[in-house]
């Protein structure tokens, strides 16, 4: 689902991933821990939305209210054991992005 985000500005995390190959057990573990990151980060102050995709590579881009906002979220200790472990077991490579939205345009609805 496109996330409903208010006028801009607002800031954007872009979550760029790829995952390594693991077995099952891994495999339940990181999709346990992805819905919880997501429950969590839908508690937080200056949470707007999310949208996600995965296939070859994933990208997650979630939306701010502002870049204090997101530095919050990055700093909450659940999702600080979540990243060391994303980059410990879960993902070969990634890279994180931060941006101001200066605007957006499509269909309304």
């Amino acid at each position: 689902m496109i996330s409903s985000t208010p006028p801009p500005p607002y800031t954007a995390v872009i979550f760029t991933s790829v995952r390594t190959d693991g077995d099952a057990e891994q495999a339940a573990a990181y999709a346990a821990t992805s819905a919880r990151m997501v429950d969590l980060a839908e508690q937080q102050p200056g949470y707007l939305g999310m949208e996600s995709a995965h296939e070859r590579i994933g990208i997650t881009v979630s939306y701010w209210q502002d870049a204090e906002s997101a530095r919050r979220w990055k700093a909450v200790a659940e999702h600080l054991l979540a990243q060391r472990l994303g980059r410990r077991v879960w993902y070969s490579g990634y890279r994180v992005r931060v941006a101001v939205v200066e605007r957006e345009y499509g269909p309304q609805g």
